[in-house]
């Protein structure tokens, strides 16, 4: 027994270094996400004063299915659920209509 853990404890040294190194490219995909998403909601806040101003409906279901369309296919050829990149844009569409309908009550 004392043989075995001699033996793995280089393996196990070895894989956490890797998984060390892999959070890290997680840490920063996370954060470039989180910076995006910002990005993205400066402009649909853009979209969303000029919505109000124009007195135009908060919510475009014909531009929403397009989007949705579009992002389910570049998930498929990211190799990404497109059921789950669905339910990520439907919630990010979600939270903008409200925005949206905020902007418009003023």
């Amino acid at each position: 027994m004392g043989l075995e853990r001699m033996t793995d404890q280089p393996n196990q040294t070895a894989a956490r270094a890797e998984l060390q190194k892999i959070r890290r490219s997680i840490d920063n995909i996370d954060a470039a996400l989180i910076h995006m998403l910002a990005e993205r909601f400066r402009c649909t806040k853009a979209v969303g004063a000029l919505k109000a101003e124009h007195n135009l409906p908060p919510s475009d279901p014909a531009r929403e299915a397009e989007q949705i369309a579009r992002l389910r296919t570049l998930a498929e050829d990211a190799q990404l659920d497109p059921d789950f990149a669905e339910k990520f844009l439907g919630f990010v569409i979600r939270e903008v209509i409200q925005h949206h309908e905020a902007a418009r009550q003023g």
